[in-house]
């Protein structure tokens, strides 16, 4: 007899309302005299998650993250990690560690001296220490470096002794500012499975503030957006991209075409709204809650974009709009043209090059058509 198959259980305790947060941000505000650096956040963050705070420069995520870790005291609101008000505590008696930007190493010690640092000043017996040691040089693969100094080693190789000094008295939540910001872009792409995996190894929950886009979209399970002191969206890396919630979060998360049109159908089961800038209608396969006549924008990533030669179907008399080449950029993986419409505005396109020098490829100066799924753009009210 057949065992009947078991259902995956959702380990995102996110999605489950009666999961108690590990880290409970309320109502946080951070004022520097006049200027509000937070600006009334609220965040729960689950035991074992790997969440990335991303913004840009200014957008208050090493702020909040720095009153996570108690070198900032919040100008109002509350703190709590595994259920312990945080606010007020010292942050050498927070269960809390972290691991900064420049590593800040001790140039004088070896490998093993600068991991067990942190042990020794707890006076830990050697024995266990040498141990601790020993185990985490393993899971960061530096086993035969330990007798190394900090500049005989290459920058994914601090960053991994760091990360390793970090752990090393089993903090129970771990801050990491900007963690591979110094390592060039290949090692960095590397060394971000690498912190996945003893994240993951580990279970210990980890917050990491990042300004890089691919970065976050890359280690996160989710990603809280923050601009101007705010929290502009919260979500799974996928929901981020594809589902935005404002202009804002599309434009700062990846490539993006932006267009205004105004609603001139508003169905229960599609919209239609009418784009001068796109020189056709885009009809959407879903309801939009906006008003009649409403002016709205309407955002498209451009790997959703079809290009051909040859005019193609349209669904419902809308969604196919035709330009001229302007620009190729060619990148290996995939090609972007830069196209220019009758109206002037310019859609971005992405392309795979799937065929190895496809003689065939659309070129500079070439007429083409564009064309696009009826839910392959976000609408956005804001």
């Amino acid at each position: 007899m057949a065992k009947k198959p078991q259902l995956a259980i959702d380990t995102r305790p996110w999605r489950d309302p009666a999961a108690k947060p590990f880290v409970r941000i309320r109502n946080v505000t951070k004022k520097f005299g006049d200027v509000y650096a937070v600006s009334d956040v609220s965040l729960d963050i689950f035991k074992s998650e790997l969440f990335c705070l991303l913004g840009g420069s200014g957008s208050g995520k090493s702020t909040l993250l720095r009153m996570l870790a108690g070198f900032e005291q919040p100008t109002s609101g509350t703190i709590e990690i595994d259920g312990q008000d945080m606010t007020e505590v010292a942050p050498y008696n927070r269960p809390v560690n972290m691991m900064f930007q420049s590593y800040a190493l001790f140039p004088h010690m070896n490998v093993e001296q600068n991991i067990a640092y942190g042990l020794k000043r707890d006076q830990l017996p050697a024995g266990e220490i040498h141990d601790r040691v020993a185990e985490l040089l393993s899971l960061v693969k530096l086993q035969d470096y330990g007798k190394r100094r900090p500049h005989q080693l290459s920058g994914g190789q601090r960053q991994r002794v760091a990360l390793a000094r970090a752990l090393a008295k089993r903090p129970k939540l771990l801050l990491l500012d900007e963690p591979l910001g110094a390592l060039d872009k290949k090692l960095r792409e590397e060394t971000q499975f690498e912190l996945v995996k003893i994240q993951e190894t580990l279970g210990v929950t980890f917050i990491v503030v990042t300004h890089d886009q691919e970065e976050a979209m890359s280690l996160a399970t989710r990603i809280g957006v923050m601009n101007y002191g705010e929290i502009a969206m919260i979500g799974e890396p996928t929901d981020i991209y594809e589902f935005p919630n404002s202009k804002f979060v599309a434009g700062f998360i990846g490539s993006v075409n932006m267009v205004e049109g105004v609603v001139t159908e508003d169905e229960p089961g599609h919209v239609r709204i009418r784009s001068a800038e796109l020189g056709c209608d885009i009809y959407v396969g879903h309801g939009v809650d906006c008003a009649p006549d409403q002016i709205l924008w309407w955002a498209i990533r451009p790997e959703k974009i079809a290009l051909s030669r040859d005019k193609p179907e349209s669904t419902e008399g809308a969604n196919v709009t035709q330009g001229i080449v302007e620009e190729i950029g060619y990148l290996g993986d995939m090609s972007v043209y830069q196209v220019r419409l009758e109206s002037g505005k310019h859609l971005r396109v992405t392309q795979t090059n799937t065929i190895r020098g496809n003689p065939d490829a659309i070129t500079w100066d070439e007429q083409v058509y564009l064309q696009w799924g009826d839910n392959a753009g976000s609408v956005l009210t804001v």
